[in-house]
């Protein structure tokens, strides 16, 4: 996957520098900061040089909680980049009665350790997609494009249009607002969703349904 640098989410200054300093002092190689988390689920760390920037606790909950409660009971869901809300979901899921089902698009072959709930997913093909992923079979998709750019979305819009059959949660930067009305007819939510650390760009919230999220 390519795209210019300075359609990255980027993070802030304070953040970086104190990553470096952070990675500088404990000697850590590059294959170790990725490295799987041994807990239940076999959390992975994100990798910002793939443009990963996982959600805060309370962020990654609020999702979570808010693409359970719109599938459904036994609903289906579709995370296409957003694997800290995947990953939350399989934590949460796995304490309620009436669970809902969560596939996961990404692009970072680390996520295959969840098996047949992983797809990879590289946005450049937005439909070449597996044969039992059938078209207007998820009851909500959230989606967190990994670059901010006008080519990455539109693609990004044509698997979720497949995929969705209707409900639609966007997460990305503020600047994409104009085009996620344009390819979704989606509207910025006043929710603020946060990362571990801190974005320089600002990130917001899109959907195109009633929710709580908006107001």
């Amino acid at each position: 996957m390519s795209d210019s640098d300075d359609d990255v989410p980027q993070l802030s200054d304070a953040t970086l520098a104190a990553l470096h300093e952070f990675y500088a002092e404990s000697g850590r190689t590059a294959l170790e900061q990725n490295s799987v988390k041994t807990d239940q689920f076999g959390a992975v760390e994100e990798d910002w040089r793939m443009s990963q920037f996982w959600y805060s606790e309370e962020t990654a909950v609020r999702l979570a909680e808010e693409v359970m409660q719109q599938a459904g009971e036994h609903g289906r869901i579709a995370c296409i980049s957003a694997p800290s809300v995947y990953q939350k979901l399989k934590q949460m899921d796995s304490t309620r009665s009436d669970s809902v089902s969560a596939v996961l698009l990404e692009f970072d072959r680390r996520f295959a350790a969840y098996g047949d709930e992983f797809v990879f997913y590289d946005y450049n093909n937005p439909l070449c997609l597996p044969e039992d992923l059938l078209p207007q079979s998820f009851d909500i998709v959230i989606a967190d494009p990994p670059y901010l750019s006008e080519e990455c979305l539109s693609k990004v819009a044509l698997t979720v249009k497949y995929l969705t059959k209707g409900k639609i949660l966007l997460c990305t930067g503020a600047i994409m607002e104009k085009l996620a009305g344009k390819l979704m007819d989606l509207k910025m939510c006043s929710f603020l969703p946060k990362h571990n650390h801190n974005l320089a760009n600002e990130f917001r919230c899109f959907v195109n349904y009633e929710s709580s999220l908006l107001s």
